[in-house]
């Protein structure tokens, strides 16, 4: 099992490097750089903390398929799988739909879309010419003049059940994004199918405190989007799934909704206690199907949290 960090999106632009650097010190695994509308470039972001850190596996997780051309897409992740051989691995997705709406690239088939980007670029990484005309890509006897020698992983940031299915037969591994319970990481693995050598990673809302309460508070912001209903997937496998829509229902917000979520419902959607329950979590969540856990850094000063989550490696 491999333990990986967040680069936070909104972390301040001086302390990027610093959180990059501070990670591979600390010994985790991988920072994922994350790339979500008006925020920072994903692929700048990777180069940048590649190039100072000495260890440190960089993921990007991830890219809205839609948002580039495949082509160029292939370009940026080939550079960097050339430059940092062995460190680096593209998350690909269909994006925030309401993002990519704003910057009209929301298709009428999302699903097709993502799989000619996926079969795109992974063609053009392993050194193929690739001549497509899809519904979304249309590349013309394409092909990358420098292909890595060691091809990087392609990974698709998805949730819903047609979408695991078609990672499991596109990509090379699985993002699930935040929250992933044990249940959630089960139906996934059953959802994308026998996919032999297929990654599943998850993001995880995390906080090491000896006080588990102070954990827990550290956490629930961070579960709005449950309260939403947006998460319905991630939950939907729950054995509490009917008393968390009854609660929903019964909240005015959703910020009424993470204050009044039951402590035990927190400690199955996150990773938040003491370092040894973190450890011991991060061990379930293995034995669910989860090759490698991303916890997301919680509350105002993201390096002290860091720090502190390094506590459960």
């Amino acid at each position: 099992m491999h333990t990986g960090v967040t680069l936070p999106r909104d972390l301040p632009l001086a302390d990027v490097l610093p959180f990059a650097r501070r990670a591979d010190e600390l010994g985790f695994s991988s920072l994922w750089v994350i790339e979500d509308l008006g925020f920072r470039g994903a692929f700048a972001q990777a180069a940048a903390v590649l190039a100072v850190t000495e260890r440190l596996h960089v993921g990007l997780g991830i890219a809205p398929a839609a948002a580039r051309n495949p082509a160029f897409t292939a370009m940026e992740t080939a550079t960097l799988a050339n430059l940092f051989p062995g460190r680096f691995t593209l998350g690909l997705g269909h994006g925030v739909p309401g993002w990519m709406r704003q910057v009209g690239q929301w298709g009428r088939s999302p699903l097709t879309s993502l799989g000619e980007h996926l079969d795109a670029v992974r063609r053009l990484l392993h050194g193929e010419t690739v001549t497509l005309a899809g519904d979304y890509v249309h590349l013309d006897g394409v092909r990358l003049e420098e292909p890595p020698t060691t091809p990087p992983d392609v990974v698709a940031g998805v949730r819903g059940p047609r979408s695991l299915a078609l990672s499991g037969r596109s990509a090379d591994g699985t993002l699930l994004a935040e929250p992933v319970s044990a249940d959630y990481a089960r139906t996934a693995r059953q959802q994308i199918g026998d996919a032999p050598g297929h990654r599943l990673i998850g993001y995880e809302l995390a906080a090491v405190d000896e006080d588990p309460a102070r954990a827990r508070d550290a956490v629930r912001p961070g579960l709005v989007w449950v309260g939403t209903g947006d998460a319905a997937v991630h939950v939907a496998s729950s054995p509490y799934v009917a008393e968390l829509d009854a609660l929903r229902e019964q909240c005015t917000d959703a910020l009424e909704f993470t204050r009044r979520m039951p402590d035990e419902w927190v400690d199955d959607l996150t990773l938040a206690g003491t370092a040894d329950h973190v450890r011991t979590r991060i061990a379930e969540l293995g034995d669910a199907g989860l090759d490698e856990v991303v916890l997301l850094p919680t509350g105002e000063d993201r390096l002290a949290a860091l720090d502190s989550l390094a506590r459960a490696l």
